[in-house]
């Protein structure tokens, strides 16, 4: 006869009022600290996504706690597991943390239940970010897909805070449907007060679509790129990665100045459940964010 665990519900006060301890370690490392956290907003934003923002309770921890573009946090619902997210807000907000989250597994599915005020955790960040300082002076091109685009509105954050700091900058986006795009409230700061430049694409429109419609390689076509000024970002499926960065090493940017993320491989955060592994390499302590010239030499990484 199997034993069943009685259902728990995230939102409920007593359920949260006692999390698990998470700290059991006698010396507690850099990525064992859990930062407990209250979801103060959440916003809708496809059938599928929805963004999170996530206040660090504890003021004097909230100060402290920093990270980089492309980095990501382990985010935990106490008496349900963990899963690694992406961080989607700008480095220089303290007031909380936004994660966008796809609904894709138990975890994800009991968040997608939570209202503002349930409780969970998040330890971090982890790995390695994209070389913002490096790209100074530079044009700047920013390529997603699908759920791509949420890792990489840390970076627009960041150029849009130090937009003179940086020359053209240039934003591709594509996703199967107009219902699939993500964060649509925001093109038109992006474009107006960023003076970011957004051009968007779907593989199949709908009746109301007047947009582009096919691969996003098809947007390559709409502008030029200058490869000796050129820093790109890509982050998305990982078959999208052959198709657009084969292009750009096609007109002549350096691989080493094309960065892309293999958020997707994310597990522990640790390296310490090689789910993550590729080679001799763990993308989760190694990674996610390489350069295309790394990637290359990892096979089996996309």
């Amino acid at each position: 006869m199997k034993y069943k665990l009685p259902k728990e519900d995230i939102n409920l006060k007593p359920f949260m009022s006692k999390p698990p301890r998470y700290n059991w370690k006698d010396v507690i490392m850099r990525t064992d600290k859990t930062y407990k956290c209250e979801i103060i907003n959440i916003i809708e934003l496809t059938p599928m996504e929805k963004l999170f923002h996530l206040k660090i309770l504890d003021p004097v921890e909230r100060d402290i706690f920093s990270f980089r573009p492309g980095q990501f946090l382990m985010l935990e619902v106490p008496g349900f597991g963990e899963v690694p997210i992406s961080i989607s807000s700008s480095s220089n907000n303290k007031e909380y943390i936004a994660l966008c989250i796809r609904k894709a597994g138990r975890v994800t599915d009991i968040l997608h239940k939570a209202k503002k005020g349930a409780k969970v955790g998040i330890r971090g960040p982890f790995g390695t970010s994209f070389p913002m300082e490096e790209m100074i002076g530079h044009n700047i091109l920013l390529i997603a897909g699908g759920l791509g685009l949420a890792p990489l509105r840390a970076p627009l954050y960041w150029i849009s805070e130090h937009r003179d700091e940086y020359e053209d900058v240039s934003l591709l986006y594509g996703t199967k449907d107009p219902p699939s795009m993500l964060f649509t409230y925001e093109y038109a700061e992006w474009e107006k007060v960023n003076h970011i430049d957004l051009l968007t694409i779907v593989d199949q429109g709908d009746d109301g679509w007047t947009g582009r419609t096919g691969l996003i390689t098809e947007l390559f076509k709409e502008m030029t790129i200058d490869p000796d000024n050129t820093f790109a970002i890509v982050c998305g499926p990982p078959i999208m990665f052959k198709f657009v960065c084969n292009y750009l090493d096609s007109i002549r940017l350096p691989m080493n100045r094309m960065f892309v993320s293999l958020e997707r491989r994310m597990h522990c955060g640790m390296g310490k459940c090689c789910r993550c592994m590729v080679g001799s390499t763990f993308t989760c302590v190694d990674g996610p964010v390489f350069d295309y010239w790394s990637v290359m030499n990892l096979k089996e990484a996309i």
